[in-house]
Parts: C-alpha cells; sequence; structure tokens
C-alpha cells in the first residue's frame, strides 16, 4: 500500500475515534472533574504504550534533544486536551467537534510560521472565512439569555483548536527524528505529570464511588485506551507519513462523528447558527488545504 493511503487510513481513523470522544467525555464529565479524567485518561494510555515500548525496546524518554517533545506533551496533550475537556463541560459536544475543527487552519498558519511556507491570497481569503464560521458558531447575541458560562467553552475550545494545530507541526517535525510510538508516550507521560497538581485541586468535588458504574467504566476504557492510546499513536503515524498541510483536511471526520453522535445520544439541539458557522469552517477549512 503506498505512503499516503496508509497515512490517510491512520488519520482518518484517529479523527473518527475522537469525533466519538465528544459524546463520551461530555457523559463522562458530568461526573468526573475535567483534569481528573484527563489525568486518568493518560494513565491507563502511558501505561498500555510503555508496556509495548518494553516489548520493542524503544526508550520512552531519549537521551537527547528533549525540548520538542516536551512542548508536544505540555501543548499538544495537556493545554489541547485539557482545554477540550473543560470546554465540552462549559458547553455542548457538537460545539467542541465543531470549534475545533478550526485545528487545521491554526495547522497551516503554524506550517508557515515554524517551515517558512508562504501564505497564498486563497489560503487568507480561507482562514478569514473560518474565523467568521467560528464567530456565527459562537453566537454572541445568545450571551445575554444563556450567561457567560457558554461564551468562556466557546473560547477555551477555541483554545484548543490553536494549541492542537501547533502541536501536530511540532509532532511532523519531530517525527524526522522520532517514531510515532515514542513521541507519543514520551508526550503522554509529560503531559500526566504536569496534571497531578491539577487533580488534587478537585478531589473533593465529586464521589469516587462512582468509578465503580459500568457506563463509566466503559467511558473511561474509551477515553484512555482508545481515544488516547490508539487515536494518538494513528495521528502521529499519519502525520509522519503525510505532510502537515496533506493532513489537514482528515481532521474533518472529527466534527462529522462528533455532530451526528451528539445529536443521536446526547440528543443536543443543533441551531441554525450552528448549521452556517459550521459551513462556513468547513468550507474555510477546504478551500485552505486544496491550495
Amino acid at each position: 500500500m503506498k505512503q499516503e493511503y496508509r497515512g490517510g487510513i491512520y488519520l482518518t481513523l484517529a479523527a473518527s475515534i475522537w469525533g466519538g470522544l465528544y459524546v463520551v467525555s461530555k457523559y463522562a464529565l458530568d461526573t468526573i472533574p475535567p483534569f481528573t479524567l484527563l489525568f486518568i485518561r493518560y494513565l491507563l494510555a502511558f501505561v498500555l504504550l510503555a508496556i509495548i515500548c518494553w516489548i520493542k525496546g524503544i526508550e520512552i524518554i531519549p537521551a537527547s534533544d528533549r525540548k520538542i517533545l516536551f512542548q508536544i506533551g505540555f501543548i499538544g496533550y495537556f493545554v489541547s486536551i485539557a482545554a477540550q475537556f473543560v470546554g465540552t463541560k462549559l458547553s455542548t459536544a457538537h460545539m467542541g467537534a465543531v470549534i475545533t475543527t478550526l485545528s487545521p487552519i491554526f495547522l497551516s498558519i503554524f506550517a508557515i510560521i515554524l517551515l517558512r511556507e508562504k501564505l497564498s491570497r486563497q489560503q487568507f481569503i480561507a482562514m478569514t472565512l473560518a474565523t467568521i464560521g467560528v464567530i456565527v458558531v459562537m453566537n454572541p447575541g445568545e450571551i445575554n439569555m444563556k450567561g457567560g458560562t457558554d461564551l468562556l467553552g466557546k473560547l477555551v475550545l477555541l483554545l484548543a483548536a490553536i494549541s492542537w494545530g501547533y502541536y501536530s507541526v511540532l509532532a511532523r517535525k519531530a517525527s524526522a527524528t522520532y517514531s510515532p510510538l515514542q513521541i507519543t508516550t514520551c508526550a503522554i507521560l509529560i503531559a500526566g505529570l504536569i496534571d497531578i497538581p491539577f487533580i488534587f485541586m478537585e478531589a473533593g468535588s465529586w464521589s469516587y464511588g462512582a468509578l465503580l458504574s459500568p457506563t463509566i467504566i466503559g467511558s473511561i476504557i474509551y477515553v484512555g485506551f482508545i481515544s488516547t492510546a490508539l487515536a494518538f499513536y494513528c495521528w502521529n503515524m499519519g502525520l509522519a507519513l503525510l505532510p502537515a498541510h496533506q493532513a489537514g483536511p482528515f481532521f474533518f471526520f472529527q466534527p462529522v462523528v462528533g455532530t451526528i453522535l451528539s445529536w443521536l445520544i446526547l440528543k443536543e439541539d443543533l441551531t441554525i447558527s450552528f448549521f452556517i458557522g459550521g459551513f462556513c469552517i468547513l468550507l474555510g477549512v477546504y478551500l485552505n488545504m486544496r491550495e
């Protein structure tokens, strides 16, 4: 199988899994606080990946040039994912799926900055269109009716999209030196360690007995093993096989899967502004990647 096809399969699988994550995490976050769920997610994923690294004889923490892996762990795996969890808790699952669709736009911006690629007129129009789409989706006119919490959730989700775009460019650069498995495992370890102080802040805000619920157990398994260990590995593998700009469009599977599942399972309402803004975002990202 050709390299570009393999990369496409890996990226499609990762993005589709993350689309379902918004629905699963929205349910789990009703019981488990965001940073605690994030730590559980990384703990399970790291144990699994560390065992695989040990079997394959892969060094988890390299002896040199660790700076880029630390950035990937902190910005991509901690800041971005924590922002996704917090933003989804404050907003809705389908809103999280759509706003983070901007990630490929920011991926292109950082590719221009870090890889010295030029910004064409079509790419500028695409980014402007996608930005308008985000404003429409966020719907500032509803702030007075719903209060500031929903707006805050949308802003946090926007931070998740920005940091995810930056991480993806870093992961593309790191793939020239490290294997996708090494990048994923090391970054998860870094993010998990950074998250430890935050879980103590949430210690008294939830009941640990909720972890015995079969539904919560199933959610944790999906969040830890499938959407973290498997999906992050697939995404990093895809970035290693395809250029950053070519990898971006596969992120579209996330909002498609996330929106459909949130409507079917969580019964979340889809407003007209959601469809209009979502269309602008997808059109903007499409024009950007088509360039």
